[in-house]
């Protein structure tokens, strides 16, 4: 795969679990040809760009199937798909505030804004439809300031992230926004709010499919399932892997991250259906960013699973 040039496209949202670490230790496992490509646990995107990028989904009648269960995330994309100067002019006013206020100004968006223009929109049906572009401002500033990126809710429904201690935040990025804009409006490319087995119902052979879904926790006390009201539990991890035996059989190339914790070793490492069908687990390392302490985001393991075979990187 050729070299990410020096002006790549990169995500305009932190996301917790975000990909661009672990991207070296993916891009042997892409597939070298394939058909459409399908990625529904979107979050920050960075598979998508990374593809992008690399020149891999620069065909003109390439399918790219984006989605994620997070309306707030499809929202946002599609303002900015859609409206990028209105993004990028609401976002400057915003930047403007934060440079003059800091903390402040963050807290006065966040409650005296944000929470309210969102409440209004929530009852609408259709949330990331009805996302305007200054809502979609509002949640890049949000999540460019606040602590480490995180995006959370309350049983209100109400964005309560506190703002993060930053010198000197990236807030208005222009000529990336641009182009994010310009990545999403390819010919092909959908952006979606759904769940992933609803996303990859008519997937199949010669297809490829990133999933990153919530990791299982490594403990009792290391979840983190909330960037849904309704998390990612046992249940769904199961269901998960049944939808991934299935696009193998399909004929799909499947690439999927996940924690090592017990459960993802049972339902992948081991001598059953998954082996059956083809598909592998191998451990790598990654780097843990989401922790309320700063030892606490040293290398970790992680597991990647895939029928796809590891490919020399040109």
């Amino acid at each position: 795969m050729p070299d990410i040039r020096a002006g790549a496209v990169r995500p305009i949202l932190k996301w917790a679990g975000g990909k661009r670490q672990l991207l070296p230790e993916l891009r042997p496992f892409y597939p070298r040809r394939f058909n459409r490509y399908f990625e529904p646990f979107l979050g920050s995107g960075a598979v998508f760009l990374d593809l992008y990028n690399s020149g891999l989904l620069n065909e003109d009648d390439r399918g790219v199937r984006l989605s994620d269960i997070n309306r707030d995330i499809i929202g946002c994309y599609l303002a900015v798909r859609d409206s990028v100067d209105e993004v990028i002019a609401a976002l400057r006013t915003l930047e403007t505030g934060y440079r003059a206020g800091g903390a402040a100004h963050f807290y006065e968006v966040r409650d005296g804004a944000f929470n309210p223009a969102r409440r209004q929109i929530t009852g609408s049906g259709d949330l990331s439809a009805a996302y305007t572009p200054s809502l979609a401002a509002m949640l890049i500033f949000l999540n460019r300031t606040g602590y480490n990126g995180l995006f959370r809710v309350n049983a209100r429904g109400e964005f309560n992230v506190p703002a993060g201690r930053y010198a000197n935040p990236t807030i208005c990025d222009e000529g990336n926004l641009r182009a994010w804009s310009a990545a999403l409006g390819r010919p092909g490319v959908s952006l979606d709010v759904g769940a992933f087995d609803a996303a990859l119902a008519d997937a199949g052979q010669d297809d490829f499919v990133y999933l990153d879904p919530p990791y299982a926790p490594l403990s009792g006390t290391a979840r983190f399932t909330s960037y849904t009201a309704g998390g990612f539990d046992t249940g769904q991890q199961e269901q998960l892997q049944r939808t991934v035996i299935a696009l193998a059989a399909r004929g799909a190339s499947v690439l999927l991250s996940n924690s090592v914790a017990p459960q993802i070793r049972l339902l992948y490492a081991g001598r059953g259906a998954a082996r059956r069908a083809g598909l592998r687990a191998t451990t790598v390392a990654a780097r843990r960013a989401i922790n309320s302490r700063a030892v606490g985001r040293g290398p970790v393991r992680e597991y990647l699973i895939t029928n796809v075979p590891r490919c020399k990187l040109a």
